[in-house]
C-alpha cells in the first residue's frame, strides 16, 4: 500500500502575492445608533428648556415654582440614579464579556442590567405617586404637565433601551453579535449610556434643584 504524500501549501514570498483580507462590514447599527442617540438628547434639551424658562417666569411674578400641596421626595430619585449608575458597569461587562466570546458572563450582565433597568422604572413609578401633582381636571397646571412630560418621556427612553437590549440578547443567542461583531451589543450599550446620562441631568435640574 502506497502512502499519500500531500505536498505543503505554498507560502507567498512577495507582500503582493498574499490575499487581501476581506472588506470589513459597515457599522451601520452603531451609526444609526447614534444618530437615534442625539436625536433622544436634543429632544430632552429641548423640553428642559421649556421647564427653565417657564420656571423662571414663574419665580419671577414672586410664586412658588411648585403648588401647594405638591413635593419632591429626593429618596426615590437617588435612589435610582445609584441603580442606573451601576447598570453602566454592567453593561459595559455585558459588551466586554461578548467581545471575547464569554457567553455565560455577557447573558449574567444583560440581565443585571435589564434588572437594574426595571428598578428604575419602579421606583420612578412610585416617585409619581408622591408628587400630589394632578394630571386630570381643573386641577392640572402647567407644572404638573411638564414634570409629567419629561420623566416621563425618559421613561419611555428608559423602556425602549431595555427592548434594544433585549433584541440583542436574543441575537447574540443565535451566535451573532459576539467575538469581533459584537457590534450589536456595542451600539445597545451606547443609546443606554445616552439613556443614563439624560437620566442623570433630570436628576440634578428638576428632582434636586426643583
Amino acid at each position: 500500500m502506497s502512502a499519500t504524500i500531500t505536498e505543503p501549501a505554498q507560502v507567498p514570498l512577495h507582500l503582493g502575492d498574499v490575499a487581501s483580507a476581506p472588506p470589513r462590514r459597515p457599522r451601520v447599527l452603531l451609526i444609526g445608533t447614534a444618530f437615534a442617540s442625539a436625536a433622544s438628547v436634543a429632544v430632552f434639551v429641548g423640553l428642559l428648556a421649556v421647564y427653565y424658562s417657564v420656571r423662571s417666569q414663574v419665580i419671577a411674578d414672586g410664586t412658588a415654582w411648585l403648588p401647594g400641596g405638591a413635593t419632591i421626595p429626593l429618596a426615590p430619585g437617588n435612589m435610582t440614579m445609584v441603580t442606573l449608575a451601576m447598570s453602566l458597569v454592567t453593561v459595559q461587562w455585558a459588551v466586554h464579556a461578548a467581545a471575547h466570546r464569554d457567553r455565560g458572563h455577557a447573558y449574567t450582565a444583560l440581565g443585571v442590567t435589564v434588572l437594574f433597568g426595571l428598578a428604575h422604572i419602579t421606583q420612578i413609578a412610585f416617585l409619581f405617586t408622591e408628587w400630589n401633582l394632578p394630571l386630570n381636571g381643573d386641577a392640572v397646571t402647567t407644572q404638573a404637565v411638564l414634570l409629567f412630560t419629561i420623566v416621563g418621556l425618559q421613561i419611555a427612553m428608559t423602556g425602549a433601551a431595555l427592548i434594544f437590549l433585549g433584541l440583542m440578547t436574543l441575537r447574540s443567542l443565535g451566535g451573532q453579535f459576539t467575538g469581533p461583531d459584537a457590534e450589536g451589543l456595542s451600539a445597545a450599550a451606547l443609546y443606554w449610556y445616552v439613556t443614563v446620562a439624560v437620566y442623570s441631568v433630570i436628576w440634578y435640574s428638576i428632582l434636586i434643584v426643583k
